[in-house]
Parts: structure tokens; sequence; C-alpha cells
């Protein structure tokens, strides 16, 4: 797989940034609140390290297209020399497939060389992607990260990113995989911009991977849909 992958036309008007009309079916206050919620606490360029998100894997160990699609930026980043390190972060939530070690071989597989690809394979959801990707910075005396995610993803990133007041943090949108439909990324669009609505009005359920919250009964109690 080549990072110059062939974009249709549909998918490239959706591949960066966040639309500024709501999809249908998300009322115009909602579609607002969306969008005001910083994507970055830092004006960084450059950072101890680049954290990308999971997605599972496929059924039989492979990189699906929205993992592929994150991954891919995450090496866009590294290759700019935004940081020099990258941790991948998922463990097999959803299938017996760790995420960080179907997005890393990507990664290796794209030149990036093994030694500078972090795998942390234990997170089921967000809030533990964000809290075990941050135990490794403190291992490693990192104080800021570019984070990297699909488009719709990034503002409740960024809400669990503001639970972390000593990291410098700045958010950055993969690119939507060219097999996405337009019905596709606006579905994904629904669902993350009323679950942030949801968060800003109410906040996080009680999680103990989350800084600042009560210790849940649940342990894997998450702020919404993964990933």
């Amino acid at each position: 797989m080549q990072l110059s992958a062939v974009v249709t036309a549909t998918a490239a008007l959706f591949f960066f940034a966040i639309p500024t009309t709501p999809p249908p079916n998300v009322t115009p206050e909602v579609w607002a609140n969306y969008l005001a919620i910083p994507t970055s606490n830092t004006p960084l360029k450059h950072f101890d390290v680049i954290i990308v998100l999971g997605v599972p894997c496929t059924l039989d160990g492979k990189s699906p297209v929205e993992q592929r699609e994150r991954v891919l930026e995450g090496v866009r980043e590294y290759k700019a020399h935004v940081a020099p390190k990258i941790i991948m972060t998922g463990g097999p939530a959803h299938n017996d497939f760790v995420e960080a070690h179907c997005m890393a071989q990507l990664a290796i597989a794209q030149g990036v060389p093994a030694a500078d690809v972090i795998e942390e394979g234990q997170a089921h959801d967000t809030i533990q992607n964000i809290y075990f990707s941050n135990q490794i910075m403190q291992a490693h005396h990192w104080t800021s990260a570019e984070v990297v995610s699909s488009p719709s993803h990034l503002p409740r990133t960024a809400l669990i990113l503001q639970h972390y007041p000593d990291l410098h943090w700045s958010t950055r949108a993969a690119q939507w995989p060219p097999e996405y439909t337009e019905d596709k990324i606006n579905q994904l669009y629904t669902g993350e911009s009323k679950g942030c609505w949801t968060l800003t009005h109410t906040g996080f359920k009680p999680n103990k991977w989350l800084p600042g919250s009560e210790s849940a009964t649940d342990s894997n109690s998450s702020s919404g849909t993964r990933p």
C-alpha cells in the first residue's frame, strides 16, 4: 500500500476539515457545539511523540480502511519530522487481534523504523487510548503529543485530552478512506456530534481511566462509541 493512495472525488470533499454545515438529522445547535470544541491546547508544531488512535482490526488480523488512514497520516507526520516517535494505541477491543500491533506493522511497512514505533496494546476505548499512551509518555518524560484520528473523532478526543492539564497536545485529522461514501461519513459525524453534545452538557460518566473522574464500577465505562 502506497502513501499516495488514489482518492475518489467524492471522498476528497470530506478528507480533512469538519464540514461547516451539519449532516442530516443534526440540529444547528448541536453542530455549533461540536465545532466549538477546541482541538488543541498549544501552538506547538513539533512534539515529543505522535499518538495514533486505534480502530479494531479485521477478523483476519489486517488493518481496516479507517485504521489504515489513521496510520498513514501518522506516518506522514513522522516523515515530516513532527515527532521522532509514534505510539500506536489499541488493544484487542472487539476481537483477538491487538490493534496496536496491526497498526505498527503497517507503519513499519511504510518505512518507519521499528525502533520508533511503540505499541500500546491495552486500551479498549478512546479514554483508555489516552490514559495508557500518557503512561508511556510519562515513562519517557515526554510532555507533548500530536494525536491522530479520524476527522469526526477529534472533538471527542479533545474533550478527553482536556483532562490532562500538564500535557501539551494537538489533534490531527487523518483522511477519510476513499472507500467511504458520503452517507457513511455523515453517519459518523452524526453520532459523534450528538455524543459530544451530551459530554459538554452532562460530562463524562465516572471512569477510573479518566483523570478527575471517580472510579467506575465498570472499568470499561467509556465516553461513547468506539473507535
